[in-house]
């Protein structure tokens, strides 16, 4: 284990390598090791890698950094994820851009089966804070995880509120888990690794540096369902959050807000450009999600098949046969299939009328 994390952590710090070259080297090597190992020539003829980038895997000597960060990584037991570990969030490798690797300290699951992320303004009004507050509230019973940046105003409240209706949240950070930023929050992050956690994919001694707020960004739209932005100007972080949720396929809402308010410009012109469904409250979401409970049935009826399917199609059916209803990510993972082929297995199954397509990327039999 320790060596294959110093290799891991290598892979992160290797110059022209970033996350997309990481990835598919991994899915052609199975393991960060075995890229280090793997001949220059080799490399070269990989498609996007090239010579510099061999080049750069081949002439990488800093190892001794790997070696520190897995004295801090033990020290404070934190917990690496790499792309190929059971526990990485599974929403994000759908991501083609997602970390090779995480850095995880907390007790929330992050694969757990409802995930929301919640942005906004830095500088909230009393009308964000306490449209946020109730949203997080009416949330209580739904065992919803939230994840957010803890950043002032809208990302600060939403994790206290979480906090305090028993919810688990999650703080996505732009910096090494050493620090805390912004600094005011660090009894908040404190108390959030007992009931959820900080997650981040910046090694120690990383300062919150400008840049890395839109990477981190990524992150927090990734690993979600859905992405509600609650109060946000035009121009910002919870605004770049939202598309990058669209560009996700993920679920995206806004709550509205006046129409001369700035604070609610960002919102406002998300709902208008269909960049985002409107929402007034957290009933609503759940609804259009269709995470409120179903009645249940009087009595399970057998379903039978008349119809011819395919291979693909009948792995994604013998899935939903065994649950009411599924997420499209989760469906991903559990078939072991490309995105492509389950698109086109739900595509002609829909078709035929053996399944039926819900809100927020559910599927299940009809």
């Amino acid at each position: 284990m320790h060596n294959d994390l110093l290799y891991q952590i290598a892979l992160t710090l290797v110059p022209n390598i970033g996350d997309v070259h990481a990835k598919a080297l991994v899915n052609i090597y199975g393991d960060a090791q075995s890229i280090f190992k793997a001949k220059k020539k080799e490399l070269d003829c990989i498609e996007g890698i090239g010579t510099v980038r061999a080049r750069s895997i081949k002439d990488f000597t800093d190892f001794s950094s790997s070696e520190e960060e897995i004295k801090f990584i033990e020290k404070y037991k934190i917990t690496p994820l790499f792309i190929n570990d059971e526990n990485y969030p599974k929403r994000l490798l759908n991501c083609y851009d997602s970390p090779a690797l995480l850095y995880y300290r907390g007790n929330a699951d992050l694969n757990t089966s409802r995930i929301i992320s919640v942005v906004g303004t830095r500088n909230n009004s009393d009308y964000g804070k306490n449209v946020c507050e109730k949203f997080i509230e009416e949330l209580q019973a739904e065992n919803v995880l939230v994840v957010s940046g803890l950043a002032f105003g809208i990302d600060t409240i939403a994790h206290k509120a979480a906090l305090k209706h028993n919810l688990q949240t999650v703080a996505v950070l732009a910096h090494g888990l050493d620090r805390i930023y912004p600094p005011q929050n660090k009894s908040l992050a404190k108390n959030m690794t007992e009931q959820g956690g900080l997650l981040t994919e910046f090694i120690s001694n990383t300062n919150p540096d400008k840049q890395n707020f839109p990477k981190r960004n990524r992150i927090v739209a990734g690993m979600c369902d859905a992405v509600v932005v609650i109060e946000s100007s035009k121009k910002g972080g919870s605004l770049i959050t939202a598309e990058l949720g669209n560009g996700y396929n993920k679920d995206v809402f806004a709550i509205p807000g006046r129409i001369n308010d700035s604070k609610s410009e960002g919102c406002n012109y998300l709902i208008k450009n269909n960049k985002a469904a409107l929402i007034n409250s957290a009933n609503d979401f759940l609804e259009m999600m269709n995470w409120k409970p179903a009645p249940k049935p009087s009595a399970k009826k057998q379903r039978e098949l008349f119809i011819e399917l395919t291979p693909d199609e009948r792995i994604v059916v013998d899935i939903l046969q065994q649950q009411e209803s599924i997420q499209i990510d989760e469906l991903y993972f559990k078939s072991g299939l490309s995105s492509s082929a389950v698109a086109t297995a739900l595509l002609m199954l829909e078709m035929q009328n053996v399944i039926i397509a819900l809100p927020g990327k559910l599927y299940k039999l009809a």
